[in-house]
């Protein structure tokens, strides 16, 4: 069996929280436009996973070009952004992503060199160590309920030992919750070790069956139950997964296939419906576009969730799913042994619903604003992008929004003669974006 690991990650998605990078300042001339375009349908008929639609997109894409769609395009991130957007209003896969780093271009085609690509994987290792290999956070909520706070899912050969003190961490916990609102995706395999942990050892269970495309062969493969873990199984004890629109790919993954067999409760919101095992590949030397390059299939029924997200079994906005699934968990295992209902009982108050300020303060905010739009839903300020994703925002005085799950960026409301005109993105480096009003 083919041992490589790919990454199912978010991409596309993320262009909101993170700007492509810039590669010079020589404009784009038509041909150069067009020998992106071009270079990048070949690449689309040649790795992406449906290759009758791959013709079809890449067709689309040219029309595009013909059309004049890309003329206003002088800069390489511009065209990217232009290309993303079509990639994915023609597929309806947000897998897509066109980006401009000649940097990685040049790394890709120096991985010939053994050497550079041990150098590579350094690199890569030590920015999976700076982030904890995505466990952001492990602790005990009250009533012994293990929480994991998981924002992707990293590369389980170097993030072996983190991923082992997290389940050794966690296994004495009643009950478990996965914080998976945020997470981008990632590595399977880590699913697959984390997934272990909740079925028994000695029972074949099939987790994910999937296959790709590998330098044009096709690979298949299906991943089961660990028989051997670095800690205790949770079998039997009851397991809840945090959902948002955000929640991508591999964090779908693990949500629906244990949804699928019977193992854990849903809370939140239903997913962005990115189902698809992705790679990078190079378009030209400055361009690479992400590509899904093959199709996972759940273990019960062969199915999928592409472009339709997993619904939870209890939708919530996400903001308000980590208080509800831990109701839930007391409630559950108050019912399943009655000598811990005096601790659901004792927990129930702190975790009850407050009320929501009054939306008198907030109304002037909402409306639409470029490529965005704020809304006033149940007395919070609900931000929605690209009509799919959701987040909300948090007041936090001086016209500042703090956004929910993001750290790296806010919002400030611009005024201009006491009226709204811009909403304004204030990065942590300083840097800032602004979006105009356009109602």
């Amino acid at each position: 069996m083919d041992k490589k690991r790919w990454p199912f990650l978010l991409a596309a998605t993320t262009a909101w929280l993170a700007t492509v990078a810039a590669t010079g300042e020589a404009p784009l001339s038509a041909a150069d436009r067009r020998a992106v375009v071009e270079q990048l349908g070949q690449t689309l008929e040649a790795n992406y996973v449906f290759p009758d639609k791959a013709r079809t997109i890449a067709a689309t894409l040219r029309r595009n070009l013909d059309a004049g769609d890309y003329d206003t395009a002088h800069d390489r991130p511009t065209l990217a952004r232009e290309l993303t957007d079509d990639l994915i209003a023609a597929s309806n896969d947000l897998h897509f992503a066109v980006g401009v780093d000649p940097i990685w271009v040049a790394d890709h085609a120096a991985k010939q060199d053994p050497a550079r690509a041990a150098a590579l994987r350094e690199a890569e290792r030590r920015e999976e160590t700076r982030k904890n290999f995505g466990f952001a956070g492990l602790r005990y909520l009250d009533g012994n309920i293990a929480y994991v706070d998981l924002t992707h899912f990293a590369d389980p050969e170097p993030g072996y030992d983190a991923a082992a003190a997290a389940m050794r961490f966690i296994e004495n916990g009643d009950a478990v919750i996965y914080d998976l609102r945020y997470n981008n995706g990632g590595y399977l395999e880590m699913a697959q070790l984390l997934a272990s942990q909740l079925f028994p050892g000695d029972k074949d269970q099939e987790l994910f069956d999937y296959y790709y495309n590998l330098d044009g062969r096709r690979v298949e493969r299906g991943q089961w139950v660990l028989p051997a873990l670095p800690a205790k199984r949770l079998t039997g004890k009851p397991v809840y997964v945090l959902t948002g629109s955000t929640s991508f790919s591999a964090a779908e993954w693990f949500a629906y296939t244990l949804k699928k067999l019977g193992r854990a409760t849903l809370v939140g919101e239903r997913t962005a419906g990115g189902a698809h095992p992705v790679d990078r590949k190079p378009v030209g030397t400055d361009f690479f576009v992400q590509v899904p390059i093959g199709q996972i299939r759940d273990p019960v029924d062969r199915g999928d969730f592409e472009g339709q997200g997993v619904t939870p079994d209890h939708p919530v906005a996400s903001a308000d799913a980590l208080a509800v699934a831990h109701r839930l968990a007391l409630t559950d295992l108050a019912k399943a042994h009655p000598a811990k209902r005096a601790d659901a009982d004792w927990f129930a108050p702190a975790l009850a619903e407050r009320p929501q300020p009054t939306p008198a303060a907030l109304k002037a905010i909402t409306g639409r604003y470029e490529g965005r739009r704020i809304d006033l839903v149940e007395g919070k300020l609900r931000y929605t992008w690209r009509d799919r994703f959701r987040l909300t925002l948090e007041p936090l005085g001086g016209d500042l929004l703090a956004i929910e799950g993001v750290r790296d960026f806010r919002f400030r409301i611009l005024r201009k003669g006491g009226k709204i005109v811009a909403l304004e993105r204030i990065n942590r480096d300083g840097t800032t974006d602004s979006y105009a009003r356009l109602d």
